[in-house]
């Protein structure tokens, strides 16, 4: 396997911030990388300088001869031109336009003549990975690409990435996806000795590589302190004479005082200070929903739901997009009124809703103003905290404090509003989306704290590791109104959403416990194979038709429905070939 980018020895500062330094890793042919980090590692940032849209301050980025590099920026700039011709970049010619449908036909797209600058964001990300993919890359640079992708686009996401011949690093905080498309995981953090920890393997697998690697650090400052405890006591003595062995002795006692102060830096891992203030009250039944309906217009979104939230009770609402979710958290949060049904609230229950669009941060004001409005103290758990205290709690520097709410990144906004929401007492927390834009270290002690929150907690999120981790419940809400009871998001993906696709069956056959398929499913499976192989050979055909000089428009545009009606049998297949392959 040859490498197709080598990085050595990067640095990259920004003023007095320091992203990386000294960092070194190799893509090879065929990586399908997960990179992740904290907020403000420079993963973005060393994504450009792959690029070379970006200079790094020392070091090199090697790639291989003619190698080809696509991007997909974190948010896709894209120009009012239709879909095809973004895509098309200024080329010319049958094949290029060919390939260009194909691309736009994989990712879900019927109109190529759509305007790209009014596309949702979501589809604006769809469109920017095919912009990338129109090159023929040797290596894909995805900068969280699933920002803004609802549930469908996620998984449609994964199940391109593991179909399609390129070599990819996806940077991205979305734990349950990585651990879908990566086979190896590395973090850029400035806790490691090389600034980066890499490991073979999907995201559960890193987890415990870097569980396993923090242990041994911290495990090697506790010996450290003890053989310096005794080098300074030592150092401390005035020896009768400086011989050349005590001379070699106090060298070696400041590298190891070095050493341990170069560890505790390491070690001291800075981490946002959530804590959700509980009424503590003990009421049994704090909010019962009965019978819930709601309607936009004429269209039914949701019927029938019915909900008792308790102490401790934590539940998810899931579903696609235009199922209703946003509008059952303002039902039940008593923000806009139902249709049908009743909602019972326990007397003088105290309610905090955290907003996905954060409406409720006004830009203009300040990063002061929006975390102590009261002046430049802030009254938490019965203690005055300063305005300087309470910002370092959710990693904001002092110095930031004048800069207008405006200028600061989606996840810094999102700090905001949970320091905003600490600091009222709730029975029921009401979140919608609160994961979206913060890093996986922010997201854990979100996590542990939820889990801790003796209230209710009722959230929406596509972030389905942070969901099985918080929730106790789920809510499924589906296309035709139907709501339905959950253990788990992955319960709920397993019912109503198909898993990305596996490759196809490398072996011939594979020995079949019978007991769970019955005799049609059991003949349907052994033949899977074959037909799926058919599907992709008529597939292959029609692409092969499209590519053939002088066609009519006419022709192309019956070649390309063919086209998409066998893609879409293919995609059949494999899904009948899981669903089979998951019930043996």
């Amino acid at each position: 396997m040859s490498s197709l980018l080598e990085i050595t020895s990067l640095e990259k500062s920004f003023g007095s911030q320091h992203l990386f330094k000294g960092i070194s890793f190799t893509i090879q042919d065929s990586s399908k990388i997960g990179f992740l980090g904290p907020n403000g590692s420079g993963k973005s940032t060393l994504l450009k300088i792959i690029m070379g849209q970006e200079e790094p301050d020392a070091g090199s980025v090697s790639r291989r001869k003619e190698a080809v590099v696509g991007y997909a920026s974190q948010v896709p700039e894209l120009p009012s031109l239709s879909v095809e011709e973004v895509v098309l970049q200024g080329r010319r010619g049958r094949e290029a336009e060919t390939r260009a449908r194909i691309l736009l036909g994989k990712a879900q797209f019927t109109d190529f003549s759509q305007n790209a600058s009014l596309l949702s964001g979501g589809w604006k990300k769809r469109l920017d990975i095919v912009r990338a993919m129109m090159l023929e890359p040797d290596l894909l640079l995805l900068d969280e690409p699933t920002n803004h992708l609802d549930l469908e686009g996620i998984t449609w996401l994964e199940s391109f990435l593991k179909r399609e011949s390129v070599s990819y690093v996806v940077v991205s905080h979305d734990r349950y996806f990585l651990d879908k498309i990566a086979t190896s995981v590395i973090e850029l953090n400035p806790c490691y000795p090389q600034g980066l920890l890499s490991c073979k393997g999907n995201m559960n697998a890193f987890i415990e590589h870097r569980k396993q690697f923090l242990e041994a650090q911290e495990q090697k400052e506790a010996s450290l302190s003890s053989v310096v405890r005794q080098e300074r006591a030592w150092l401390n003595k005035t020896p009768k004479a400086r011989t050349t062995k005590s001379r070699s002795r106090i060298r070696k006692a400041n590298e190891r005082i070095e050493s341990l102060l170069d560890v505790k830096k390491r070690n001291t891992v800075s981490r946002v200070d959530i804590e959700f203030l509980s009424s503590e009250r003990e009421t049994r039944k704090l909010l019962v929903a009965t019978n819930i309906a709601k309607s936009l217009g004429e269209k039914r979104l949701f019927s029938g739901v019915d909900l008792t939230l308790s102490p401790g009770t934590r539940v998810g609402v899931v579903g696609k997009n235009g199922t209703g979710k946003t509008t059952l958290l303002k039902v039940l949060a008593g923000a806009i009124p139902h249709d049908m049904g009743t909602v019972k609230y326990a007397s003088d229950l105290k309610i905090v809703y955290f907003d996905q669009h954060r409406e409720q941060v006004s830009p203009d004001i300040t990063l002061r103003e929006a975390l102590a409005p009261n002046g430049d103290m802030v009254e938490f758990q019965g203690q005055s905290i300063h305005v300087n205290g309470w910002a370092k709690k959710f990693l904001f520097s002092p110095d930031k404090l004048q800069l207008p709410v405006g200028c600061l990144s989606g996840g810094e906004r999102a700090r905001i509003l949970m320091a905003q929401l600490m600091l009222e007492p709730a029975d029921v927390l009401f979140l919608d989306e609160p994961t979206n834009d913060l890093d996986i270290p922010t997201l854990e002690v979100i996590e542990d704290r939820l889990r801790e929150f003796p209230g209710a907690v009722v959230l929406i999120s596509h972030d389905r590791w942070f969901m099985d981790t918080v929730c106790t419940h789920i809510i499924g809400l589906g296309e035709h109104n139907e709501q339905r009871l959950f253990s788990s998001y992955e319960q709920w993906e397993r019912s109503c959403v198909p898993e990305p696709k596996k490759e196809k069956p490398s072996s011939p056959r594979k020995q079949i416990a019978k007991k769970k398929l019955s005799y049609n499913e059991q003949r349907e499976l052994d033949g899977m194979e074959e037909a799926i192989q058919k599907q992709e050979a008529e597939v292959c055909q029609i692409e092969g038709r499209l590519a053939e000089l002088g066609l009519s428009a006419e022709k192309s545009l019956e070649l390309y429905t063919l086209l998409s009606s066998a893609q879409q049998k293919l995609e059949l297949l494999f899904e009948r070939w899981e669903f089979l392959e998951g019930k043996k």
